[in-house]
């Protein structure tokens, strides 16, 4: 892969990384879910020029139902469950619980898909689940368990979705896909988010932290995703996820003075070499980007 995708993937991986800080600074004023229904109006505000092109409206009639079951499952609900979770949670929790996706993904890939699986995943797989009982256990004071159990619920979600894209949407344009779940994300949270309204007006900390999240860390940084997926393909793209945890700790750290303790950096480390580990079964890998 040339320099310049090296290079955008670390990119998006510091602005992804960060979202995780801004969720942190935003919920406490705004809730979890009206911060989730602000950040899905900005990104599809975003989206929207790109996405009501003729042949994008073509496209999306053709794909209405996996967008509607999409916007549900990777983006409205856990968005959401991660809003959630900061509440008990340090944002570099949030961020390394968030590549268990990958370990779930693989877990979903083998009972629905009936992808085959080698040695080297299933001990990929244990280790990265060592390294979440290692993050998620009490003596760990970073997450809560009510906080740890919601995170890893958001996790599946998106485990859920990768594994249902590659199931039913392999050929469908991804811009459309992912822009139009953002907007159906917005429209079926209306009605919850009317309920659940901020009591007293944000401070400007939390009002830049929803333009980062909506403009910057969901809108513009899913449409540089996008593009990479049509460079390099999938697999390469999907490389981002490693850059994550470590970008959320580093953050955490040195905006909100969070704590990097032992466990932590054990904890994360087992989580990430159980990720390489479990996802690099190259048949499926090729399998992914249509080799």
């Amino acid at each position: 892969m040339e320099l310049r995708y090296w290079s955008l993937l670390i990119f998006l991986g510091s602005i992804w990384g960060s979202a995780f800080m801004f969720i942190k600074i935003a919920t406490p004023e705004l809730g979890a879910v009206f911060l989730v229904q602000l950040r899905l109006a900005l990104a599809s505000l975003v989206f929207l020029p790109l996405l009501l092109r003729n042949k994008q409206l073509r496209l999306f009639k053709k794909s209405f139902k996996y967008i509607l079951i999409l916007s549900l499952t990777n983006t409205a609900i856990p968005f959401v469950l991660f809003s959630e979770a900061s509440k008990g949670s340090d944002s570099n929790m949030l961020a390394i619980l968030n590549s268990s996706t990958a370990l779930m993904t693989m877990l979903i890939a083998l009972f629905w898909l009936k992808e085959k699986i080698i040695s080297k995943q299933v001990i990929g797989l244990l280790i990265g689940f060592i390294g979440i009982i290692i993050l998620v256990n009490p003596s760990n004071s970073s997450i809560d368990p009510y906080s740890a159990t919601i995170c890893l619920a958001g996790s599946f979600c998106y485990a859920f979705s990768g594994v249902f894209i590659q199931k039913y949407c392999i050929n469908i344009n991804k811009m459309v896909l992912i822009g139009w779940s953002l907007i159906f994300g917005t429209i079926l949270l209306l009605p919850i988010s009317l309920f659940n309204l901020p009591t007293s007006f944000p401070s400007n900390n939390a009002i830049l932290s929803v333009l980062w999240l909506g403009v910057v860390s969901t809108g513009l940084s899913f449409i540089g995703y996008v593009r990479l997926i049509e460079k390099v393909g999938a697999v390469k793209t999907s490389t981002v996820a490693y850059f994550l945890p470590v970008f959320g700790i580093i953050w955490g750290n040195i905006f909100l003075n969070e704590l990097v303790s032992f466990l932590i950096i054990v904890g994360c480390i087992m989580v990430l070499i159980g990720v390489f580990f479990a996802t690099s079964n190259d048949q499926n890998l090729e399998a992914v980007d249509g080799k």
